[in-house]
């Protein structure tokens, strides 16, 4: 673990940076405000698509955002979509048609980046009446590219869901999930936060070993571990899920007590 000053700091939003009300604190705002006038880049990564980056971007303004898992990279003050990793139809279709007869229950939606599409039956949690969000079929969903395929499942246990769900997928693509609900995300295969980051951080010319990371979901680890492998600081939330703490080098307060904000602080 380095006991240098980071070049970079990363943070997950929901659960880490972000208190539960969905609000920033004054103070984090002020801690990260610090770092950059230092020269310290802050990036965002976050399962978040690009069409919910839009009320962060008016309390941080600028910098970069790891959305949809690292498989787009997002310009926050231009909000500009720099890069995209995408999902292909040959594996969305067989993903899709595997998991369906595996599971007759589940249904299925996907992240474009900045439109949201949804089978009639798929029960979306929010914006259901917001601009880009709509209904189609799963084979409309599956015929071009997407930065991320939903499964959804109202009744299995979430992780006997996810599991299911990686059984099934393999090698195909990668499988997270970052919510209480039996929810899997889908991305290409080898796409992370830490594949997102660690284009960002290239472009920095900061390396792993340089760069400290918050989180607190299991979407987390493989930028926890990519930051910890070199020696960098992977900061775990309070309240983090229990793999996340497993691979943690550090742990913090909990987002509503500003834990990011207090361990940069310390730093």
């Amino acid at each position: 673990m380095s006991d240098r000053k980071p070049r970079l700091i990363a943070s997950d939003m929901d659960g880490t940076l972000l208190r539960w009300d969905d609000t920033v604190s004054d103070a984090t705002v002020a801690e990260l405000e610090r770092w950059r006038a230092d020269g310290v880049p802050v990036v965002l990564a976050t399962g978040r698509p690009p069409r919910w980056m839009v009320r962060i971007r008016e309390v941080l303004r600028y910098g970069t955002a790891v959305c949809c898992n690292g498989a787009v990279i997002l310009d926050l003050e231009r909000f500009e979509i720099l890069h995209e990793e995408p999902l292909h139809p040959d594996v969305l279709g067989s993903v899709t048609a595997e998991l369906r007869r595996r599971q007759p229950d589940t249904w299925f939606a996907v992240e474009y980046g900045l439109e949201f599409r949804h089978e009639p039956i798929y029960k979306p949690r929010w914006d259901v009446d917001a601009p880009g969000v709509a209904e189609a079929t799963l084979d409309e969903m599956t015929a071009q590219p997407v930065a991320k395929l939903l499964a959804r499942h109202e009744h299995l246990p979430r992780d006997e869901f996810v599991a299911l769900v990686q059984a099934v997928v393999g090698d195909r693509a990668t499988v997270t999930n970052s919510s209480s609900d039996a929810l899997a995300e889908i991305s290409a295969a080898g796409v992370t936060k830490a594949s997102g980051l660690a284009k960002v951080a290239a472009q920095h010319g900061v390396g792993p070993e340089d760069v400290v990371v918050f989180g607190d979901m299991s979407n987390d680890i493989a930028a926890f571990e990519w930051v910890r492998a070199a020696g960098g600081r992977a900061v775990a939330m309070a309240h983090a899920h229990p793999d996340l703490l497993a691979v943690a080098t550090d742990v913090t307060g909990t987002n509503d007590d500003d834990g990011v904000a207090e361990f940069l602080a310390s730093l």
